[in-house]
């Protein structure tokens, strides 16, 4: 297990360090950070925003292999991620900004498995019933539903709460507050912030995996080797547990390395609403102001989303599937 972990981290390594580098290039070609100083007034002359730039490895009158060559060995040897164009260290911008949405995203993406996953088995277990039907209902209507659309519901029921309990339950915006202090009350504290984005991230992202968890299973009952189980006196519900469960969630798991670019796009969206000062607020950040190693940290960071999400899939499929052989 060991060595074919270290293969899946080299593998994905690699990937990342692909999929940065192409990013660079293109965020190279099509952002302009000259253009953050167009309109002033009074005017800024060519050659001082050109002396501007430069200095920050952003200016287009130094050759582009030339700025990724001081780019990359900047990160490779100093960790060093470059400078907006309006001088802010991209190092300083998400050191904090990283975490706020790592818990975000892997909150969502856990309970949006677990529930999703759950959902299916109880579907199919008992396919055409009313929880069935309700559920397919449900699903199908939250598949459809925008990110925002969902946010704002949330946030309505919420203050309903907090209006009716007479009390702040949820907090709307923000994700902590600083003034709080002790590690209980810090921890409540971020539950009650983290709470409202993460109920709408997990809106609009379970139905997914109930759907494919529904129908895989619903495939492996038909199979023969189910049906030989049932024939050897097992029940439904345990012919579920003991065989077609083991092998209809290992797409499921497979699915939630691929599911994070998704999880991650509508966190965008959701920290905006919400105020959480994440990678997703970042990223908007970042493109509206042309910074070229802003954005290319965001991709970075979902590059590596997805890579430990895809290992820890690789990981799971290893120990629900014991046909499975790694080496």
């Amino acid at each position: 297990m060991f060595k074919y972990l270290v293969k899946k981290t080299v593998s994905w390594l690699v990937v990342i360090f692909l999929a940065t580098n192409i990013a660079y290039f293109l965020a190279s070609l099509f952002l302009d950070p000259r253009s953050n100083y167009v309109g002033r007034r009074p005017p800024i002359p060519e050659d001082q925003v050109t002396a501007i730039l430069e200095p920050l490895n952003l200016s287009d009158t130094t050759p582009l292999l030339q700025r990724w060559w001081t780019w990359l060995s900047n990160i490779l040897f100093h960790w060093n991620w470059g400078t907006s164009p309006l001088g802010d260290p991209v190092n300083a911008q998400i050191s904090h900004r990283i975490w706020v949405s790592a818990q975000l995203l892997l909150l969502a993406t856990i309970l949006s498995v677990i529930i999703g996953v759950a959902i299916g088995i109880y579907t199919a277990s008992n396919q055409y019933k009313l929880g069935d039907r309700a559920w397919q209902f449900t699903s199908i209507i939250t598949m459809n539903l925008h990110v925002v659309v969902a946010s704002l519901g949330v946030v309505a029921v919420a203050l309903w709460i907090n209006k009716a309990a007479g009390t702040r339950i949820f907090y709307v915006t923000g994700a902590s507050n600083p003034d709080v202090t002790g590690f209980f009350p810090k921890l409540i504290d971020i539950a009650q912030h983290l709470a409202l984005p993460t109920i709408s991230l997990l809106i609009v992202s379970y139905a997914g995996y109930h759907m494919m968890q529904r129908t895989l299973l619903l495939d492996n009952l038909g199979a023969d080797y189910v049906r030989t189980a049932r024939a050897k006196g097992l029940t439904r519900r345990q012919a579920i547990r003991k065989h077609a469960l083991r092998t209809s969630i290992i797409p499921v798991a497979t699915s939630v390395a691929f599911s994070i670019p998704g999880i991650f796009t509508g966190a965008i969206m959701t920290e905006k609403i919400f105020a959480w000062r994440g990678m997703g607020d970042y990223f908007l950040q970042a493109l509206s102001r042309n910074d070229i190693h802003g954005t290319v940290a965001v991709a970075a960071f979902g590059a590596f989303t997805t890579a430990i999400s895809a290992i820890l899939a690789d990981i799971t499929v290893v120990i629900v599937d014991p046909r499975v052989r790694v080496n």
